[in-house]
């Protein structure tokens, strides 16, 4: 090839304004030079790239930049039918700030009353499966050095039955952090009685029963939801009590809650759900086909759509419509969430009964975001650790307290 034509070619990918994508602080980056119009230009290095954080192969810079400024960087080429004579081009990398950076993290008063911890965990057996449960205080609070309101509490019960309850305290209730620890706690305690879990198996087993009628099934239910709907009262005069001995109202105390008490039966998996508030309980069939909302949702389109089990008004003549008896063969998983999860990840609720939506979030726990953070089932020695690690994901708008039970 003549000298005339290398030398104009490599003039040519010198000129052409090459703009590389932005980056991000702390998030995984990735640019490929496209280099069909220069057929006969090689890149060969990339110099100031070490200091980014990033490499370069196979025509493609990738990694995590961990600074984030203005970087300057030399592309070193050279022409095919020219190699020992290299070239350089100016461009330059941004890498933005990573958001979550400028959020403060500000300690809450440990000198408070009701203190309560940033982040909470747990794991463990739940019937013949695995349970774990993470809570974590949103940036919102952190940045004002508030509590979590978040709350939860799994317990191995008499029997055979396990329960998991997952509470929310309302942003607003001065108490909230103490009205969702007390109403998930107390929920757990009320059925931790031999005796109440015989008369609730005990209608189980007609509800189930092929021999029994139908009004002896519907008289079951209907015992069934009456002990739960006790369960329920307990927690409401549990919060008002405490409220009362520590001079508050029990507004202060304002919290959602939502619980899944659950038995292994011959039949299959019997799941008795309650929900009040905005707390999504879903289940999964074994082969991911369907999913099921087995609660409630008090969700509306403007502010105030949202309920509280500190409310009397949701003691009420439609308050059966709050509970759930449901049986399966078998499941997948058992989800709890508070809406630091289901906003950012569903946004709507229908969304929530849409089995693409949950197959794009457990494709999220299995790494696929932007942080590359991985939630391993299999390989589950710390999957609270890597639950709690992946719940500090970030969405814009979203920084609420984020509380996640998954049963699998």
């Amino acid at each position: 090839m003549e000298k005339t034509v290398i030398y104009r070619e490599k003039e040519e990918f010198k000129e052409v304004h090459l703009v590389l994508k932005n980056a991000s602080s702390k998030q995984f980056y990735e640019y490929r030079f496209e280099m069909e119009d220069f057929p006969n230009i090689r890149i060969k290095n990339i110099v100031n790239l070490r200091e980014t954080g990033l490499t370069f192969e196979n025509n493609t810079i990738s990694g995590i930049p961990y600074v984030n400024s203005v970087h300057d960087l030399d592309i070193e080429f050279y022409h095919i039918y020219d190699e020992n004579c290299l070239e350089t081009k100016k461009v330059h990398l941004f890498v933005n700030a990573d958001p979550k950076d400028l959020w403060k993290n500000i300690p809450a008063d440990i000198n408070a009353v009701f203190f309560k911890p940033d982040e909470a965990s747990y794991k463990g057996r739940f019937l013949n499966k695995k349970i774990a449960v993470v809570s974590k205080r949103g940036r919102s609070h952190a940045h004002e050095g508030k509590f979590r309101d978040d709350d939860f509490a799994v317990n191995k019960l008499p029997e055979g039955w396990n329960i998991v309850s997952v509470a929310d305290g309302a942003g607003s209730a001065l108490m909230a952090r103490e009205g969702s620890r007390l109403a998930a706690s107390s929920v757990n305690s009320f059925f931790n009685s031999e005796e109440i879990l015989s008369q609730i198996e005990k209608n189980i087993e007609i509800v189930y029963s092929t021999s029994e009628s139908q009004e002896m099934q519907s008289e079951a239910r209907g015992n069934i939801i009456r002990t739960l709907y006790a369960g329920i009262l307990n927690v409401y005069n549990v919060l008002d009590k405490t409220a009362t001995e520590n001079f508050f109202s029990i507004k202060d105390f304002h919290t959602t809650l939502v619980f899944a008490l659950t038995k292994k039966f011959d039949f299959g998996y019997v799941i008795l759900t309650f929900g009040v508030g905005d707390c999504p309980i879903n289940l999964i069939s074994p082969d991911f086909s369907k999913v099921k909302l087995l609660n409630r949702m008090d969700v509306g389109e403007f502010g105030g759509g949202t309920r509280f089990i500190t409310m009397k008004e949701i003691f009420s003549d439609d308050m059966a419509s709050r509970f759930g008896i449901t049986c399966v063969n078998d499941f997948s998983y058992l989800v709890l969430m508070t809406d630091g999860i289901y906003d950012p990840k569903f946004m709507t609720e229908s969304r929530l009964e849409d089995i693409d939506s949950w197959k794009t979030f457990f494709n999220d726990l299995a790494g696929n975001n932007d942080d590359r953070t991985k939630v391993d089932f299999a390989s589950d020695a710390d999957i609270d650790q890597q639950l709690l690690a992946w719940t500090d994901f970030w969405s814009r708008g979203n920084h609420d307290d984020r509380t996640l039970a998954i049963i699998y």
